[in-house]
């Protein structure tokens, strides 16, 4: 098959999980988190519009999107390798494990992007790190794990309401 005949992904590849952990990096100044926080960052930033107040999410609701938790994490830690290869975040390796954080070029380097796409990716990030920033890890952990099976369930109830005969 020839480049040109295969077709672009350009969602949910390791280049934009890992340009959307740069947004919630740098909002986050010069603190380190670990990849199981950033997997849920990630899924956060994308589907803000699942947490009760958050801003809307970037992409179109889908049955059972709770379950790309369980899918995320190579993809995010391929898209945060990405990333360090370009100097774009720091890897530090602290007590829990392997930590990231914002480098002096993360700011620098999302300056330059003006698209509407990334201004809806520094929104999200400022509400990301506000909203769960202060949560430690096992209070993360305990909200992503309370929610997930809810997150695309509606789905579910949908089409049992449908199939549903009166």
């Amino acid at each position: 098959m020839r480049l040109q005949d295969q077709q672009a992904r350009p969602f949910n590849t390791p280049l934009e999980s890992g340009l959307r952990l740069l947004f919630a990096l740098d909002e986050a100044k010069s603190k380190a988190f670990d990849l199981q926080r950033l997997v849920s960052y990630d899924y956060l930033l994308v589907h803000s519009g699942d947490v009760e107040g958050g801003p809307k999410s970037l992409r179109p609701a889908v049955p059972f999107r709770g379950g790309e938790l369980l899918v995320k994490r190579e993809l995010v830690l391929a898209g945060l390798d990405a990333m360090f290869a370009k100097e774009l975040l720091e890897k530090k390796f602290e007590p829990t494990g392997i930590c990231y954080r914002a480098t002096a070029l993360t700011g620098a380097f999302l300056k330059l992007l003006a698209s509407t796409y990334a201004s809806s990716l520094r929104e999200r990030a400022t509400w990301v790190i506000s909203r769960f920033a202060s949560y430690t890890d096992e209070m993360l952990a305990s909200y992503m794990t309370d929610n997930v099976g809810r997150w695309g369930a509606e789905f579910d109830r949908l089409t049992a309401i449908k199939e549903l005969e009166l």
